[in-house]
């Protein structure tokens, strides 16, 4: 015959789940995961931000520097140096003779004000002086070298 149940005041074979206090660790739970979902998402999307700021200002200083260059070249009417900083197109589309001998034969750059790199059209503006106090305002197109990845003039408006 099996034994009789056990009365009033004998411990349960298992510990009782609490009762009071469930709502409470529910929500604090949920809520401490919450958080944590919200600073991994929003230090990635920081992070993100971040590394676009970062990338405009490096396509901005590499276009300025390259674009100084090339106008720094042609000031000192060093134009094989001038040459080196075209792009690969247009290269192919004038040799470094035809290219010295044009720009020789243009008006003499004597000074120029190099502006902010547009980094959607990839584009910088040029206040040019040149011999005689003629000035304009002539456009950089800049490309992306396939290889080296740097910035290099890609003809000029």
């Amino acid at each position: 015959m099996p034994n009789p149940p056990a009365g009033p005041g004998v411990a349960p074979p298992f510990a009782a789940p609490p009762i009071e206090g469930r709502g409470t660790r529910l929500w604090l739970g949920l809520g401490a995961g919450a958080l944590a979902l919200a600073l991994c998402c929003g230090g990635g999307g920081a992070a993100v931000i971040g590394l676009l700021v970062t990338g405009v200002r490096a396509i901005d200083e590499q276009g300025r520097a390259v674009s100084i260059d090339y106008y720094q070249s042609l000031v000192e009417r060093k134009y094989g140096a001038a040459y080196d900083q075209l792009c690969e197109q247009a290269q192919r589309q004038e040799s470094r003779r035809e290219f010295e001998r044009r720009v020789a034969d243009e008006p003499q750059v004597v000074s120029f004000r190099v502006g902010e790199v547009n980094p959607n059209t990839l584009t910088v503006p040029v206040d040019v002086t040149f011999t005689g106090g003629e000035r304009d305002r002539q456009q950089v197109n800049l490309e992306q070298n396939q290889q080296t990845g740097e910035l290099e003039v890609c003809g000029v408006g």
